[in-house]
């Protein structure tokens, strides 16, 4: 009876390991089957029979002699060992940094390709965070496609609030995170990134606590056209600062 109860709880965990790999745990194979007992009945029948007496070995008829293992001349297995030390490492894919509700920041940039979206004001379930060097204002922050991203003197960041609404909700689409949201930045700490609910329910995205936005006459990628304007708009530095302030809105970054 005890004898079957080990036999029933042996079979149940093997059974449970088996579920644990096929949840997605990539578990490495492991040599532990070749550590069991083998039965003496393969042992028996295992066992090489030498009808040529002892200290004999019988004659495989067309066996082949063993071939000696190829080895590389030393300065091959010396450059080669040279190329394996120098080859770059696999780049380490991003994790989760923090949770905000729905959205997941990750430590850093997507492995994976990602398309932002062509309209600016529809949002997106994986937002792209990127930094641009430009001579004029320095280090700003774009999006997946290279849009400049914006801050409003008028906002809150302690805590985020954005005071974009309506006409000027227009002209500076806020830069939107849809559920369930991913947010990949490369560039900018994942720390100092979330976002604030507006008032008619979406999320926008902030920089330490700041709100982000596009402007609607930035055309293409790199440009800052909103740059200065009225005094209160400037691309965002990735610690959610402004960049530097320029003679006049430009019609063109110039970036790098």
């Amino acid at each position: 009876m005890i004898k079957r109860s080990r036999t029933i709880y042996a079979v149940t965990m093997l059974a449970a390991l088996a579920s644990v790999a096929a949840c997605g745990s990539q578990a490495a194979p492991t040599d532990a089957a070749a550590d069991l007992p083998v039965p003496v009945a393969v042992q028996q029948s295992a066992a090489p029979l030498n009808p040529q007496g002892p200290g004999e070995l019988p004659e495989l008829a067309g066996a082949e002699p063993p071939v000696a293992e190829e080895t590389l001349p030393a300065t091959e297995e010396a450059q080669a060992q040279e190329d394996e030390q120098a080859a770059p490492e696999p780049a380490a894919s991003p994790t989760v940094a923090k949770k905000q509700r729905w959205v997941k920041i990750f430590s850093g940039p997507s492995q994976q390709d990602i398309t932002p979206p062509k309209s600016r004001t529809a949002g997106s379930k994986t937002v792209e965070l990127n930094t641009t060097d430009n001579e004029q204002i320095g280090t700003y922050v774009t999006d997946g496609a290279g849009r400049t991203l914006y801050r409003f003197d008028n906002d809150t960041n302690k805590p985020p609030k954005t005071n974009c609404k309506g006409d000027c909700a227009t002209a500076w689409p806020p830069l939107l995170i849809r559920s369930p949201g991913k947010i990949f930045p490369d560039g900018v700490d994942p720390e100092i990134v979330g976002f604030v609910e507006r008032g008619d329910g979406t999320c926008q995205v902030t920089i330490n606590g700041w709100p982000v936005y596009y402007f609607v006459a930035d055309a293409k990628a790199g440009d800052i056209s909103g740059q200065g304007l009225n005094g209160k708009w400037f691309a965002i530095k990735p610690d959610g600062g402004k960049t530097a302030a320029t003679p006049g809105p430009l019609a063109s970054s110039g970036a790098k």
